[in-house]
C-alpha cells in the first residue's frame, strides 16, 4: 500500500489573502457575522477612531477574540494571545491584529457590561428568528468556583481562632523579651524579638479588620481575595465560588437569560431567574420549571402568583419515600374549624407558632388521648399527645405538588434534564470551565454571560447551518428593540 509522506521542504505558493485561510462554511465566520451585527452603542461601548495617541484595538475585533476564545475553551488572555499567532482561524477573525495578553486582559476588565448585554442582543435575535418561543422555561444552577482560594476564606470561629494564636504569640514574645532583658542578651536577638512581636501584632490588626467586616456585613464568611465570592460544596470538595443559573427555552434548548449569585444552594433564585427571563422575552411565559433545589415555597409562590404554571418538585416528593401510616399527609385539615383529625378521628386544635415563627403548631385536643389510643408507640411516643406543624404555604405546597404529579407536567418535567442539564454538561465537560476567571459579581456574571452566548451560537449553529445563519445575521445587522417583540 502506498503512503502518504509529509515534505517541509516543498515549496508552495500561500493564498493572496488571508480571506483565503477559512473555508466559506467554517464556523468561525458565524462568529465574525454576528460581531459585526451587534450595536455597540447598546452595549456601552464608544470609541473615538481619530483620537490622538496609540491607536487601541478596533473593540469589535476584540470582541470576536473572546467570544471566539470561550466557545472554544479558550479563556486564558495568554492562551488568546498565543492563538492568534499560530491559529488559522484566530489569524483570519481578527484580521491579522495580534493585540498581548495585557490588552486582552484589560479589555475583557473594562466592558463587562458590554459582555452581559451581547447576550441580550442574541435573545432578541433568536426571537425574531423563531428559534425562542417563551412558553416553558427551565431553570437551573451549578456551582463553580471562583478566582480565589478557600484558605482566604474567613468565618468568625476562624477569626477567633486566628486572635487567639495571634495574642498567645505577643504574650510568648513579650515574656522572652523580658527574659531577654533581664540576662541582658545581645542586641540582635533583641531586633529579632521586636520584628517577630511586629508581626503578631500586625497579624492581629488584620483579623480583628477582617471580624469587624464580618459582623458589619452579616455574611458567614467572608474570602480576602474575592470578597463576593461565597464558600460552595460540590461533589469535588469544598471551595469558594459562585453558583451560576441560567433560564433555558424548551422550543430548542437556547439560553434566555443567565446569572451568578454568591449562595452555596439553589433556594430563593427561582423568582428573580425567571422575572429576568421574561424582561428579556418582553412578557409572560407559561410555564416555569426546575428542580427541587429551588423548592422554597415562599419563593414558587411568587411565580405561581403571577398566573404561572410551576411545575417543581417539593424535597419530600423528591425524596421518593413513601407516606408513613401516621405522616402529617394521612392527617385531614379543616380549614373552617382551624383544626386536624388524625387517622383514628381525634381532633388536634392549635397551639401556638411553630419554633422558627415560619407556620403554626396543632396539638391534640385531649392529652389522655393518646396514651390510650391502641395506636400510641407508631404515631407518637409523646405522652402530651401528637402534635402537628403546618407552614404559613401549606396550601401552596399542597396545590404544587399535586399539579407536579400530572402525567401533562409530568411530561414537562421529564424534558427538563434534556434542555438545560445539558448547559452546564457543555460548559465543564467539553469548555472545561470548572473556575472563574474574573473576580468580583460583576466580573463572574459578565463571563456567565459570555459562555451562555458561546452556547447559543454553537447550538443556531447546529439548528440554522453556517450558511443560513450568516445569512440572517447579516439581514438582521441590527436586532429590532424588545419592546417590540411584546
Amino acid at each position: 500500500m502506498a503512503i502518504r509522506q509529509g515534505n517541509r521542504e516543498q515549496m508552495e505558493l500561500l493564498p493572496p489573502s488571508i480571506e483565503q485561510y477559512v473555508a466559506e462554511d467554517a464556523p468561525v465566520r458565524v462568529y465574525d457575522a454576528f460581531v459585526e451585527a451587534l450595536d455597540l452603542g447598546d452595549l456601552g461601548v464608544s470609541y473615538d477612531p481619530n483620537r490622538e495617541g496609540n491607536p487601541s484595538y478596533e473593540p469589535k475585533a476584540m470582541l470576536k477574540l473572546l467570544i471566539y476564545g470561550y466557545s472554544y475553551g479558550v479563556r486564558s488572555s495568554r492562551k488568546l494571545e498565543r492563538e492568534v499567532y499560530y491559529n488559522l482561524s484566530f489569524i483570519w477573525l481578527m484580521g491579522g491584529l495580534k493585540p498581548d495578553h495585557k490588552t486582552i486582559a484589560e479589555f475583557r476588565r473594562k466592558h463587562k457590561e458590554a459582555l452581559k448585554l451581547a447576550l441580550r442582543q442574541c435573545v432578541r435575535l433568536c426571537l425574531k428568528l423563531g428559534l425562542i418561543a417563551g412558553n416553558v422555561l427551565f431553570v437551573d444552577g451549578s456551582k463553580i468556583r471562583g478566582n480565589a482560594s478557600i484558605k482566604n476564606t474567613w468565618t468568625k470561629e476562624k477569626c477567633q481562632q486566628a486572635l487567639a494564636k495571634a495574642e498567645q504569640r505577643i504574650a510568648e514574645s513579650l515574656a522572652e523579651a523580658e527574659a531577654i532583658d533581664a540576662a541582658e542578651a545581645s542586641l540582635p536577638s533583641l531586633v529579632t524579638l521586636e520584628q517577630e512581636l511586629a508581626d503578631a501584632r500586625s497579624i492581629k490588626q488584620r483579623v480583628e479588620a477582617i471580624m469587624e467586616e464580618l459582623k458589619a456585613s452579616d455574611r458567614s464568611n467572608l474570602n480576602t481575595v474575592d470578597r463576593d465570592c461565597t464558600r460552595i460544596n460540590g461533589p469535588h470538595g469544598t471551595g469558594a465560588g459562585y453558583s451560576a443559573q441560567v433560564v433555558v427555552d424548551d422550543e430548542h434548548g437556547l439560553i434566555v437569560s443567565s446569572d451568578a449569585a454568591s449562595v452555596n444552594n439553589d433556594l430563593g433564585q427561582f423568582s428573580p431567574q425567571i422575572d429576568k427571563a421574561q424582561a428579556e422575552l418582553g412578557r409572560k411565559c407559561e410555564v416555569a420549571v426546575a428542580d427541587s433545589g429551588y423548592a422554597w415555597t415562599d419563593d414558587l409562590g411568587k411565580i405561581a402568583g403571577q398566573g404561572i404554571q410551576v411545575i417543581v418538585p417539593t424535597q419530600r416528593v423528591a425524596s421518593g419515600r413513601a407516606v408513613g401510616e401516621y405522616d402529617k399527609r394521612r392527617f385531614r385539615y379543616d380549614p373552617l374549624k382551624d383544626c386536624y383529625l388524625c387517622p383514628e378521628g381525634n381532633s388536634l386544635r392549635y397551639a401556638g407558632k411553630t419554633r422558627k415563627g415560619n407556620g403554626k403548631k396543632y396539638r391534640i385536643e385531649n392529652k389522655e388521648t393518646c396514651p390510650v389510643c391502641p395506636q400510641f408507640g407508631r404515631c407518637t411516643t409523646d405522652k402530651g399527645g401528637r402534635t402537628v406543624e403546618r407552614l404559613l404555604g401549606e396550601e401552596l405546597r399542597d396545590r404544587l405538588e399535586a399539579e407536579y404529579a400530572l402525567p401533562q407536567n409530568q411530561t414537562i418535567y421529564r424534558r427538563r434534564q434534556q434542555k438545560v442539564e445539558l448547559v452546564f454538561g457543555h460548559l465543564k465537560h467539553n469548555l472545561g470551565v470548572t473556575t472563574f476567571l474574573l473576580r468580583g459579581l460583576e466580573g463572574v456574571r459578565a463571563e456567565t454571560s459570555v459562555l451562555a452566548l458561546c452556547f447559543n451560537l454553537r447550538r443556531m449553529i447546529s439548528l440554522v447551518g453556517v450558511k443560513g445563519l450568516i445569512e440572517r445575521l447579516c439581514s438582521n445587522s441590527r436586532p429590532r428593540p424588545v419592546e417590540s417583540l411584546a
